[in-house]
């Protein structure tokens, strides 16, 4: 009776409200955002309410026994309220106003009858785990207990319906999240089921109370698990496909790097390397690092041979950027090489410094340096370069 599955569900509910918060202040109007954050309070607060040790406390404080179950099954009915809302919503139309006055209108009658049927009813013997068997068939009560499942049932059996059909119908991270959301509503709807099971039994004379007490907790919890998952899915996934995008570039612009480490390491231009690290920051030191060192180099750019071999890749491949990738890869190769030698001096180009700095490389153009470097745009075969023009990998 320690409630464990409970308060763990009640957190995790809680957690998904605490990251959905940020974007309900800064849109405070957003029905959607309004419906999803009072799903996620208020299954929190109902698995918090349905804890045997928070049922203790409540009917102690209230000193009548037994007053925790309409107030959890009032708190259960707000979540059903909030759920239809949600598919309300989601749906969109011309009547969702309307539509939306008429579901809660329907709970509004639910959360009556719960509170008139507890006031009808006795159930002086307190039931922290199992009042749904022990009471199905006390008057009044028994029909509190049916009203608040059926209603429990019909709004996770819409949420699931809404949910996965929606998920039919978009793809990524939304797909996902649906996906989890409505099965989570389905192991919810597996709640209700198996409490109508037991109470059914109760019914016939068979003993099924173990439905209730342990098969559907776990159902209860598993849902919840699955619908906070659900729901912070489509907040994470453009991240996680933005991490994935900056690991691969990463790990494209290795070549390029390699190729200027040397000249990094002696100029000591090079950024400390940061340490637990998203894939961003990392893809940003990089960069960095690439950045400086082209820099320094860009007194020991040939325009010239950048406009040679441009040409004759351009010529060769018809392809502009295969071209300009190589072109800047034979001048960076070339640059790393003089730059290297102690015993030259820099010679003033075209009356002054700089070279190539007016057309330093864009992020995206350098991954395709980068793969011409490492071969993976291999440029034409040097005879089908003009005479004198240096391809990438050579000197």
């Amino acid at each position: 009776m320690s409630g464990l599955i409970n308060y763990v569900s009640c957190g995790a509910l809680w957690l998904g409200l605490l990251v959905r918060a940020p974007d309900l202040l800064r849109h405070r109007r957003d029905p959607y955002l309004r419906a999803i954050c009072a799903v996620l309070g208020l299954a929190g607060l109902c698995f918090f309410l349905g804890a045997p040790p928070t049922v203790g406390a409540v009917n102690r404080i209230g000193d009548v026994p037994n007053l925790a179950a309409p107030v959890t099954y009032v708190a259960i009915t707000g979540y059903c309220a909030a759920s239809q809302l949600l598919v309300v919503h989601w749906r969109g139309g011309p009547r969702v106003r309307r539509t939306a006055r008429r579901w809660l209108l329907a709970y509004a009658v639910v959360v009556l009858g719960i509170t008139v049927t507890f006031a009808l009813g006795e159930a002086p013997v307190e039931r922290r785990t199992d009042l749904d068997t022990y009471y199905a068939t006390t008057p009044f009560i028994a029909q509190m207990i049916v009203l608040y499942l059926v209603a429990h049932l019909t709004a996770v059996t819409v949420t699931t319906v809404s949910a996965l059909r929606w998920a039919r119908r978009v793809r990524g991270g939304l797909r996902a999240g649906l996906t989890l959301l409505g099965t989570g509503s389905l192991c919810g709807a597996g709640y209700s089921v198996a409490k109508l099971v037991a109470v059914g039994a109760r019914w016939s004379g068979r003993d099924w109370s173990k439905l209730g007490t342990t098969v559907s907790p776990a159902a209860a919890g598993l849902g919840a698990l699955l619908t906070v998952v659900g729901v912070l899915v489509p907040l994470a996934a453009p991240r996680i496909t933005e991490w994935r995008r900056a690991r691969r570039t990463y790990a494209r612009l290795e070549p390029l790097e390699r190729a200027l480490d040397d000249l990094l390491t002696r100029r000591t231009l090079r950024l400390p390397r940061p340490r637990l690290a998203s894939p961003t920051t990392r893809l940003m030191w990089r960069q960095t690092s690439v950045h400086n060192a082209l820099s320094h180099l860009d007194p020991y750019f040939d325009r010239e041979l950048y406009d040679r071999t441009r040409a004759g890749v351009l010529a060769a491949t018809g392809e502009a950027e295969r071209a300009e990738a190589a072109a800047w890869a034979a001048v960076i190769t070339a640059a790393v090489r003089e730059e290297a030698d102690a015993g030259r001096r820099v010679p003033p180009r075209d009356g002054g410094d700089g070279q190539m700095l007016d057309r330093v490389p864009d992020p995206t153009a350098l991954v395709r340096i980068a793969d011409a470097l490492a071969g993976a745009a291999p440029v034409p075969a040097a005879g089908a370069v003009p005479s004198g023009t240096t391809t990438a990998g050579t000197a």
